[in-house]
């Protein structure tokens, strides 16, 4: 398993440490976004809180569970275990992540106008995860527990893809998105290895109808396969699917086609450092645009 630090001493530049690790990944064959869930967990990783991680910050717990093993889903400060009488053990070493936010403040411009400026800036802090922590109460490192049964969590999945309305179709040995006729085309049930394999092909062709012109409007101009365009869409896809399936409590299951992708992907990652944050923060966005339509359909049958 290829590892990369994500701890403070790399954390001057936490662009390029974390496009390095996504890098170092791909590049060893695996995708950190494609995570070997145990049945039964909560895959997306939780602030001490509960409340979960978001978009970036996903990825790179992930990617450090994955690397160190950690079968918690809770990470936390330092402080924040202290404050729950807990105590990290000695010798552990933290994850970084990060926070985005933006300062705002008043300018005076060429014509001599004030207009207000958005400063956007990126702070990282430190967590550990509640397996290197001793003394926590005990449902932050308890077994995880099953949501549903495996046949619930499939039902769920086309439960949710209904609630959009998306236009579906079954036929065929492919499976994709078509702007021009807003369809996604999919394979018959029973072409796929497993129901995993469906669901989750399905859910990553719904994140690319999510970012069509009359809802999200995700444009990389992409004019033909495999150009950067093309590649940055279907890394947006990807890491859609794996938010998705993780928060449907699915196993995402690595599409044959798609690792014709990763040599475009390293590309347009070796070539931006902050592409990965934006796919992750557009994949956010549609996950949580998609989730939006659940909510709706709930309200209704109200």
């Amino acid at each position: 398993m290829a590892k990369a630090k994500l701890t403070t001493e790399t954390r001057t530049d936490i662009y390029q440490t974390v496009t390095n690790a996504i890098i170092a990944h791909l590049e060893a064959g695996t995708r950190p976004w494609s995570m070997p869930w145990k049945v039964g967990s909560t895959p997306r990783p939780l602030r001490h809180n509960g409340v979960p991680y978001s978009g970036i910050n996903t990825l790179l717990l992930w990617i450090e569970a994955q690397d160190k093993g950690f079968s918690s889903n809770y990470w936390m400060t330092y402080r924040q275990a202290q404050e729950l009488g807990a105590q990290v053990r000695k010798g552990e070493r933290s994850c970084v992540v990060v926070y985005a936010g933006a300062i705002e403040r008043n300018e005076v411009n060429n014509d001599g106008e004030e207009v207000e400026t958005r400063i956007p800036f990126l702070k990282t802090y430190n967590v550990f995860n509640a397996d290197q922590i001793d003394g926590l109460p005990e449902h932050y490192t308890a077994a995880p527990v099953p949501h549903v049964p495996p046949s619930g969590r499939y039902e769920a999945a086309d439960t949710f893809v209904t609630n959009t309305g998306a236009y579906l179709r079954h036929g065929g040995s492919r499976a994709f998105y078509s702007p021009a006729t807003d369809l996604i085309q999919m394979p018959a049930f029973e072409a796929f290895i497993d129901a995993e394999s469906y669901a989750t092909t399905l859910l990553h062709e719904l994140v690319h109808w999510s970012g069509a012109k009359p809802r999200l409007n995700r444009n990389f101009e992409a004019k033909r396969w495999g150009d950067a365009g093309y590649a940055a869409e279907e890394l947006v896809a990807e890491i859609g699917a794996a938010f998705l399936a993780a928060d449907l409590d699915i196993a995402l299951e690595p599409r044959e086609d798609h690792a014709s992708y990763v040599a475009h992907w390293l590309k347009v990652l070796k070539e931006d450092k902050r592409a990965i944050f934006t796919a992750a923060a557009h994949a956010e966005r549609a996950a949580g645009y998609l989730h939006g339509y659940q909510s709706a359909a709930t309200e209704e049958a109200a």
